[in-house]
């Protein structure tokens, strides 16, 4: 960043120090009276301060110019160069005007007519023939010449009568000019206050103020168009911004001139809300439908009822789908050819199971080994885990955009630093009044910004610079790690803190002037005027302080400063502290050295102690830190969680007869078997991965024992329960009975299982990281889980119930327990009875179906009315947990924070710079284009509301160009080596880079523009060149190895304020947006030569862009892959699979109904709940359909009620219950993410399948499902005939 230096008062060319004669007025005490074409001084005289000089009195005719000084009036004041050049001024007059017009050239003459009218204020002030006609010298004294020893007069104070129009024209030709590397206006740095609070007047003033510490001595402007006293004021002619100063300099740029801009651009309007009526409109639309729905649907029903009542004997009978819409009047005919293919697939899977069941049961031990050694070989890959912890690896896809746009720009510009940082409140200090002096309104100063308070930061913040940590038995300390960016020639480190306007010095921060009755100037004056002028090398007030950064950058107030109001710094409630550290991405040994002393730092400031003060933190690592506390501090929680749904299945899965044989009819040890089972699969998914080199994150941790657990004990009530309820045939053995068993359930839990597997198998097509590792996982260990059911289970259960069958206790199985005198007899348990007896027909009763269908109904059309309204993102603070000391971080962060992340406008390798069309398109100073980079980025500034640009770009090769010009000192050479020489060398052998011709003023060309950059880059700021550039641009231009050209470069500017994931989300699709317009304006479209904008956060918020098609994609590519295999397994049953798919969308949809009523953001966490919801509600409705399918009841409802009874009791027990307990206990655990994204949508996904699959498919099925397969049911008859069962089925 440049140095904006003693600004412009040091045009107050005063710096011209000249001596004055004034024209006696009544009462004057000196000062003899002069003629119109005669001058007030010339010449310099006796020292005013410093290197400051008086000019000398002088009242006569202008005197002719030696020849040595006509090449500075031509370069300077050429209006002056006619005649014999006779001028109120020498050469050393001109010499000084030259020096002091350095740092406003540098700033302002990138509009040359705004340039133009100042040097002309100060050549008519400076050098004048007739001078008298303006000028009035108001004090004088007298001085001896020590070298002539001659009496001469100091001009001391003097009024310039300067015309009101011409101040006003100077003013308004400067008033846009920015100061590229300060993301200022120009006027900003040079009027001594705000550039919104300057005007003609005010900067005028300030410039001629002898306070500024530039001036030598006080002149007094005085505004008027009019002659007065007798004065006739100085009023040239100017130039407008918008007007060319000769034939080669053109008018001003747009970025510099807003009336070359023409109107200011205004944003498009905010999309009208969609509303009808004043309602919104998705509101009024699902109302409307669902009442639309309810009429038709009572409409249907009340038709149904009356005809029934008409045309059958009993108004009672039921009302289902074979009535209403006459299905069964082709139950004449034989079976379809879909129906004998079925029931040929079913009967072919049922014997296949059965087989192996048989087969299981006959040969545990061979089963149970071969199981246990394949789980043994999977696990075993847990050696080669990999964890992904890296937030970039676990948000963003590596081939996403922002990836591939981090990796582009860490290459060529280095990663972004690493950043610590301290937000300070003082709670117990009170704001304080500051009165200036001599005269002025007071100016209050917020708590943080009293003296001792500002000492105090200044302690903590020299703590932290001396803190020191170890690594590999090295010490590691700030210095080692931190930004430097003038490194080897300044190596001190980057602080963005306001106590480095006092250069981090308690000394500075004390400095004082004043005598015993008044202070002129204390560290309030500087402050106010460093939050001005942050780039200034001296404070121009009479403490004459640089305000620049000893780091020699500036310090920005909107960086360092917070809760003020508007612009008044003052006013701050809060200082903010950033240490900026360099980041190692492809250094691991380096990287670990900076993660060591960020862990030092956080264990400072934690017990750093200061009553008077209250203190924020964060380091880079805190939040990846606190994400793993929060896991291991929800490890005990997660532990309970599951330890309840452990025991609750060890002893649901018993079916007790008596206390006596508790232990017998118990089945403990099953059920830890099962439990087991279930994590070896997840075990085995974990370990397969890993042999293949795949990493896993938390979140495949977290959720896949849920998702797995879900799975496996609902197939495993399913099996234990259906067994339980079977009676053993005539002369069946146990291991024939249970192969039987397995047949019949066999199918539906391969069903359900194969559909979850390749669901989230398919699932892993997804861009989303988190949601692709997930879905790998959980499809492997569903598939695994399965094929651990059907063998190992089947054979553990084979000798469990050998073991009841003995009297042996569970667990315990070589102790012989109290006999059953009736033998082992099937029996029902209470909650089958329940539904069989109560529950389901009490659902199914012909008044309680319409009301179930219509709630249902409703909750859709309320969940479809409310799902573009749940948000998207994720607030960082809710994946701390509660007790995190980043939870007030955020806090303050968003309380206090006044400036957005910084935004990089990169523009890839390959433009050409070198020539003026090349640069034309991307700089925004004279003869810019009016479209491009740097101008429409200036122009998204403008626009800040809408684009969260809050700045105009940093540009460096504006300042590159106003760097070189001829007429600045900042680039000149050695004329005997080429060799750069600074600005601040003093030696004759310095001559300027480029000759003051026509065509040297001209910005440079070709090798011309490639032999000064280097020098330009590597050059730091000094009070005489504010616009080197190592500091602000060193990084920003990549210069090709050879020298020959330019690589990627870089712009940069910054955010608005971003609190909410909409605003970071906003602000990406905005840059991305302005990036894409630069790049069609370049004409680079289609390229690989395009602009692109980066930001640190872009990758982390990326995800959310495509969130909605990503959601979409994932949870259609999970339906549909259910619905595929469940027409295949249920044997072509087509409108089976599409209820149940309605089912399950419905679940969905009405889950985020529930995530909009709670509070719970669409992101990748909530997107892989939603996935995993996907998998459960299969266990829900898939079982229950395929029960209604292989069903041979008569009618629709009757086969409904037996589906539900058979399987109903068992999906509750086996899903419902086992989660709801675990579930609960989620509720007490301290992470915010645990607590919302596991406790909420875990219970909204268990309650809303469970109402779903239990309540309204059976329902849905009574009306709508398909009619009996004719191939199963005679096939049924056929199987069960002369048994018990044909009665069952005839009854």
């Amino acid at each position: 960043m440049s140095a904006c230096g003693p600004v412009l008062g040091l045009l107050l060319l005063l710096l011209c120090p000249a001596q004055v004669s004034g024209r006696r007025r009544p009462g004057q005490a000196v000062g003899d009276v002069v003629f119109s074409q005669s001058c007030v001084w010339y010449g310099e005289c006796g020292i005013a301060s410093g290197d400051k000089r008086y000019n000398c009195r002088y009242s006569g005719l202008p005197k002719p110019l030696p020849e040595d000084g006509y090449d500075l009036v031509l370069e300077l004041c050429p209006a002056f160069f006619f005649g014999n050049v006779s001028l109120c001024c020498d050469v050393q007059q001109l010499r000084t005007l030259k020096d002091k017009l350095q740092l406003p050239l540098q700033f302002l003459s990138r509009c040359p007519s705004c340039f133009y009218n100042l040097v002309n204020l100060f050549c008519e002030l400076t050098c004048s023939p007739r001078q008298s006609q303006f000028l009035n010298v108001t004090a004088m004294e007298d001085y001896v010449d020590p070298v002539t020893n001659q009496t001469k007069t100091n001009v001391k104070e003097l009024q310039y009568y300067i015309g009101e129009s011409f101040a006003n024209a100077m003013y308004n030709a400067c008033r846009d000019v920015e100061a590229p590397s300060s993301n200022e206006k120009a006027l900003g740095l040079l009027c001594g206050k705000e550039a919104e609070a300057c005007n003609a007047t005010n900067w005028i003033e300030y410039m001629f103020n002898k306070n500024n510490g530039q001036a030598p001595f006080t002149i007094t402007p005085i505004f008027s168009d009019l002659p007065a006293h007798e004065m006739e004021p100085m009023n040239n002619a100017t130039k407008g911004c918008d007007e060319s100063v000769d034939e080669v300099t053109g008018p001003c740029s747009c970025q510099d001139c807003s009336i070359v801009c023409g109107p200011k651009p205004q944003p498009p309007a905010p999309p009208v809300p969609w509303r009808i009526l004043g309602l919104d409109a998705m509101y009024v639309i699902m109302w409307s439908t669902y009442m639309g729905f309810l009429l038709v649907f009572f409409g249907a029903f009340f038709a149904v009822w009356c005809y029934r009542k008409r045309y059958f004997v009993s108004e009672y009978t039921p009302i289902d789908g074979n009535i209403a819409f006459s299905v069964n009047a082709s139950d004449k005919g034989g079976p379809s050819c879909c129906d004998s293919l079925g029931a040929a697939f079913e009967a072919r899977l049922q014997r296949l199971f059965a087989q192996w069941g048989l087969f299981c049961v006959r040969h545990p031990g061979c089963i149970v080994f071969f199981s246990v050694a394949f789980i043994t070989a999977c696990s075993s890959g847990l050696v080669f885990v990999q964890v992904t912890t890296d937030p970039v690896d676990l948000w963003s896809a590596p081939g996403s955009q922002a990836r591939r746009e981090k990796e582009y720009f860490d290459t060529h510009f280095g990663p972004f630093f690493r950043t610590e940082q301290l937000i300070i409140q003082a709670p117990l200090t009170q704001p304080h009044m500051y009165h200036p002096y001599p005269s002025g309104a007071g100016v209050p100063f917020g708590p943080p910004l009293a003296i001792d308070i500002l000492h105090q930061v200044l302690d903590l913040q020299t703590a932290i610079e001396n803190i020191t940590a170890s690594y590999n038995n090295k010490t590691v300390t700030l210095q080692d790690i931190c930004l430097a960016p003038l490194s080897p020639y300044n190596k001190n480190c980057t602080i963005m803190s306001v106590l480095n306007y006092f250069q981090n010095s308690h000394s500075v921060l004390d400095h004082k002037v004043g005598d015993d009755f008044y202070v002129y100037a204390d560290y309030h004056t500087h402050f106010l005027y460093c939050v001005r002028a942050p780039a200034s090398l001296n404070d121009t007030s009479l403490l004459h302080d640089p305000c620049l950064g000893t780091f020699g950058g500036p310090v920005f107030p909107w960086l360092v400063l917070g809760g003020y109001d508007d612009e008044n710094y003052n006013n701050a409630t809060a200082l903010v502290i950033t240490f900026p550290v360099n980041n190692y991405c492809n250094d691991t040994e380096k990287l670990q050295r900076a993660q060591a002393w960020e862990r030092e730092f956080i264990n400072f400031v934690k017990n750093y102690k200061n009553p008077n003060l209250t203190v924020s933190f964060k380091a880079e690592r805190s939040i990846e830190d606190e994400v793993n506390r929060e896991s291991q501090s929800d490890i005990f929680t997660v532990l309970i969680s599951y330890g309840i749904m452990f025991l609750y299945i060890s002893i649901a899965l018993g079916h007790i007869k008596s206390c006596s044989r508790f232990l017998v009819d118990s089945k403990i040890s099953l059920g830890i078997a099962g439990i087991l089972i279930v994590l070896s699969s997840v075990a085995c998914s974990l370990g397969i991965f890993s042999y293949i080199g795949i990493p896993f994150t938390l979140i495949v941790i977290e959720v896949i024992p849920f998702l797995v657990l879900a799975v496996g004990v609902d197939n495993i009530f399913i099996l234990v329960q259906t067994y339980q309820r079977d009676e053993r045939l005539q002369g069946e053995t146990l291991d024939q009975q249970v192969g039987r068993v397995l047949g019949e359930v066999a199918p539906s839990i391969f069903l359900s299982s194969f559909s979850e597997t390749v669901a989230f198998f398919l699932g892993g097509l997804s861009v989303m990281p988190a949601v692709h590792t997930f879905s790998l996982f959980a499809g492997l260990a569903v598939l695994i889980d399965f094929l651990l059911q059907i063998t190992c289970f089947v054979s553990l259960f084979g000798l469990d119930i050998k073991r009841q069958e003995k009297n042996r206790l569970d667990v315990l199985c070589c102790v012989g327990g109290a006999a059953d005198r009736a033998g082992i007899q099937a029996s029902e348990s209470c909650l089958f009875r329940f539904f069989r007896d109560a529950y389901a027909p009490l659902l199914l009763k012909d008044w309680m179906r319409p009301i179930v269908v219509a709630v249902f109904v409703g909750i859709l059309s309320f969940s479809i009315a409310v799902l573009n309204k749940v948000e998207i993102g994720l607030d960082q603070s809710l994946s701390m947990p509660d007790d995190s000391y980043m939870t007030d971080y955020f806090q303050s962060l968003s309380r206090y924070l006044h400036a957005g992340p910084p935004v990089y406008f990169v523009v890839k390798g390959g433009h050409d710079y070198v020539s003026l069309k090349g640069q034309n398109m991307v700089c925004g100073g004279l003869g810019c284009n009016n479209d491009s980079l740097v101008q429409q980025i200036f122009t998204a500034a403008q626009l800040d509301n809408y684009t969260r640009i809050g700045f105009a770009p940093s540009s460096w090769i504006d300042d590159y160009f106003d760097w070189v010009k001829p007429q600045s000192s900042c680039c000149r050479l050695y004329n005997s080596t080429d060799w750069f020489c600074n600005a601040s060398v003093v030696d004759p052998a310095c001559v300027r880079c480029r000759p003051l011709t026509p065509e040297g003023k001209q910005r440079p060309q070709g090798a011309d523009f490639m032999r000064f950059l280097p020098m330009f880059l590597s050059d730091n700021p000094n009070p005489k060149c504010g616009k080197g550039g190592h500091a602000a641009y060193s990084a920003a231009v990549n210069i090709l190895g050879n020298g020959t050209g330019i690589g990627a470069t870089y712009f940069m500017t910054y955010h608005t304020v971003l609190k909410t994931s909409a605003d970071f989300i906003d602000a990406m699709e905005k840059a991305r947006l302005i990036a894409g317009n630069i790049t069609r304006t370049m004409g680079l479209e289609g390229s690989d030569r395009h602009v692109f904008p980066y930001s640190v956060f872009y990758v982390f918020y990326e995800q959310y862009l495509t969130m909605i098609h990503d959601t979409i994609f994932n949870l259609g590519v999970s339906l549909g892959a259910i619905f595929l295999v469940t027409v295949v397994l249920l044997g072509c049953e087509l409108w089976s699979a599409v209820i149940m798919c309605i089912t399950i969308a419905m679940i969905l949809v009405n889950m985020f109904g529930v995530m909009w009523l709670w509070g719970i953001s669409l992101n990748a966490v909530s997107l892989v709940n939603l996935v995993m919801s996907c998998g459960i509600s299969v266990e829900f409705c898939s079982h229950i359909t395929r029960a209604f399918t292989v069903s041979t009841k008569g009618s629709r409802m009757e086969r409904a009620e037996e589906a539900l009874s058979h399987m109903g009791s068992s999906v509750f027990s086996g899903i419902t219950l086992t989660k709801f307990g675990g579930i609960m206990v989620l509720a007490f655990a301290k992470s915010q993410i645990f607590q919302i994204f596991y406790f909420r949508m875990y219970l909204a996904m268990v309650l809303l399948g469970a109402t779903h699959g239990l309540i309204f498919l059976p329902v849905l099925l009574s009306y709508i499902g398909p009619s009996i397969n004719k191939a199963k049911s005679l096939a049924a008859q056929e199987r069960y005939r002369g048994t018990e069962r044909e009665k069952l089925l005839n009854f």
